[in-house]
């Protein structure tokens, strides 16, 4: 029997430096400067596997997230768990040639019951991502 999963994938391309994008990435303690959805973040890192982030959404508790695979200047996914469901969100960068790069962020909610759970929280969960990812690529084109 195959594994239920839900997903999601965005991707926006920019003119930004993928070196910017990716010092902001790495930069745990300042993502609420560009993401409005993080009122409070706490970080045990470096930004490495293993790393624990916990993210504090407006109003909300705290979600724990851990750094779960990470490629150096390319990319990382941090995962969240809530009882026999996993939370993975990837987090991309793909060059394109001269100047520009697409960015992708990608979740999968996986684990018991993902296939019916998922479409009731993930589409909430990534409704910010567009705002999100246009708030990071022009965060970084600033400098």
């Amino acid at each position: 029997m195959e594994a239920a999963m839900w997903t999601y994938q965005h991707s926006i391309e920019t003119a930004a430096a993928p070196e910017a994008i990716w010092r902001l990435w790495a930069d745990v303690d300042g993502w609420g400067e560009w993401n409005a959805e993080i009122e409070k973040i706490d970080f045990r890192g470096p930004f490495a596997v293993g790393a624990g982030i916990a993210m504090t959404p407006p109003g909300e508790d705290p979600i724990e997230l851990t750094v779960v695979e990470l490629g150096e200047g390319e990319h990382f996914t941090d995962e969240a768990r809530f009882g026999g469901l996993v939370l993975r969100t990837t987090h991309r960068l793909v060059p394109l040639g001269p100047g520009r790069t697409e960015v992708v962020y990608r979740m999968e909610i996986s684990g018991e019951g993902a296939d019916q759970v998922g479409p009731e929280i993930g589409p909430g969960i990534t409704a910010d991502w567009p705002d999100t990812m246009a708030a990071l690529v022009a965060h970084a084109a600033r400098g």
